[in-house]
Formats: C-alpha cells, structure tokens, sequence
C-alpha cells in the first residue's frame, strides 16, 4: 500500500476537531471509570446532576442545558427512566412536550456518587490545569467561526 501525502494535509495530523474528539473520549471513560460503582455512567450523572440544580424541564430544555441531540438525550433518558431515576411526562402546557423531573430514586443516585464525580473532576482538573479547563469551557459555550 502507497501512501500519498500532499503538504498541504500535513497539518491535519494536528487536527484540533480530532484531537478534541479523542480527549473527549478519554476523559467520558474516566468519569465512567468512577462512576462505575454507582451504576451510572457520566452521561446520566450529567442529565441527573442538571435536574437538581434546575428541576422539571422539557426535553429540549435538558437536550439544550447539556449541549446534545434530542434523540441521544432521549435514548439515554429511556435508561435512567427504567432505573427509576426520572420520570418523563406529557407537559401540562403543550401535549406536544414532554418534561423530565428527578425522582426521590434519582436524587440518591445522584447523591451518593457525586463524591466520585468529584474524584474524577479533580483529576480532569489536574489533567489540564486551570487554562485548560477555561479554555474548554468557552469552547464548550460558543460557537467557532
């Protein structure tokens, strides 16, 4: 096999959107790796932890609050719902809509692992450093031109 590499793709090998992905991906198994014991993974803490922090939302409320899809935040809310965790209700406003609150189930779940999010947070944390962490955080909140 002949490999044919023009100069001007070079530079993709430093590819930033590859490289985020990728860090993204190591640092999701870590907090799964802590979460593990909990029987959540970073996803749903995620999800649970929002709820807390801004109770009931519909769908697209939590899709947005989270920076995901609608159809992967509904795939994983499916999860946690059959754990016990959330339940999902036809809004009272819009039929249409369909809300998501925590249940007591969910709010001990959450509880007891936030310790370990915790964990896992320090060490991302230690990981980047402090401009790194600010420097994914306003990449996380905007948009690139």
């Amino acid at each position: 096999m002949t490999r044919l590499v023009t100069g001007d793709l070079m530079e993709c090998a430093d590819c930033l959107c590859l490289a985020s992905r990728r860090a993204a991906r190591t640092m999701t198994r870590a907090f799964d790796r802590k979460l593990r014991p909990f029987g959540i993974r970073a996803t749903q803490f995620s999800a649970l932890a929002m709820l807390s922090l801004r109770g009931a939302l519909t769908i697209g409320e939590l899709a947005n609050s989270l920076g995901v899809e609608r159809t992967t935040l509904t795939r994983n809310l499916e999860l946690i719902e059959a754990k016990g965790w959330v339940k999902v209700l036809v809004g009272e406003e819009d039929a249409r809509a369909r809300v998501v609150s925590m249940t007591p189930k969910g709010r001990a779940a959450v509880n007891a692992a936030v310790g370990a999010w915790r964990e896992a947070q320090n060490g991302a944390l230690a990981a980047v450093g402090n401009s790194g962490a600010s420097a994914i955080r306003k990449l996380s909140s905007r948009a690139i031109p």
